[in-house]
């Protein structure tokens, strides 16, 4: 399935303006700023505590291993992104947003490979996704607008076995409480699990993905 963006959009905010382009295969984002043009950013490091050799990203990179061995600490610097153990956008998942992680378990890394990133278009105002307790979106089915700490104790609900992703980009967690492996979803439709990158169908909690 193809989620790639080929869309020109323009996000207004009370005195910024934010610029979002995105192109096939690709995705790179500009915030005007009093008349200054800055790119999102993420910094990537093989020592822990931001130490040794860094590697400084502003757009997609589906192959990072030329330029960092492992990677143990990282900054954010703007924008919101999704970093994965592999290249291609592929193996463990991690969501970062900005801040400072001076060691890969401050993003509940599993390992310190880190071989891609991609960075996640601008926040909509209105996110809205809904899951299904089978494939095809049938069976039980839930919305959501707002974030999930416990899809079990919330709703009763156990395994996610399709989704729908009408508005904003959403982050499913295997556990609740926002732990264990981590899936980005991005506007679509994903009609069974493996279709978010997942080997089972277990959803322990959902967020937004939010500055």
């Amino acid at each position: 399935m193809d989620h790639r963006y080929k869309v020109v959009g323009v996000t207004y905010n009370i005195g910024e303006h934010f610029v979002c382009f995105h192109k096939l295969g690709d995705t790179e984002s500009w915030r005007y700023s009093d008349g200054l043009l800055e790119f999102k950013k993420i910094i990537f490091y093989e020592g822990r505590n931001f130490e040794g050799r860094s590697h400084e990203v502003t757009s997609n990179q589906p192959d990072m291993h030329s330029y960092l061995s492992r990677c143990n600490s990282i900054r954010v610097e703007s924008g919101c992104w999704m970093i994965y153990e592999q290249s291609n956008y592929s193996g463990y998942q991690y969501f970062l947003r900005r801040g400072s992680y001076s060691d890969y378990q401050q993003w509940m890394g599993f390992n310190d490979s880190i071989r891609s990133c991609i960075l996640i278009p601008h926040p909509m105002d209105i996110s809205r996704i809904r899951i299904y307790e089978k494939n095809d979106f049938r069976g039980r089915m839930m919305e959501f607008m707002r974030d999930c700490l416990s899809i079990y104790e919330e709703f009763h609900f156990g395994d996610v076995q399709s989704c729908q992703v009408f508005e904003g980009c959403w982050i499913f967690y295997e556990q609740p409480n926002y732990q264990g492996r981590q899936y980005l979803l991005r506007p679509g439709e994903y009609r069974r699990f493996t279709e978010w990158g997942a080997t089972n169908a277990k959803v322990g909690s959902l967020r937004r993905v939010l500055d």
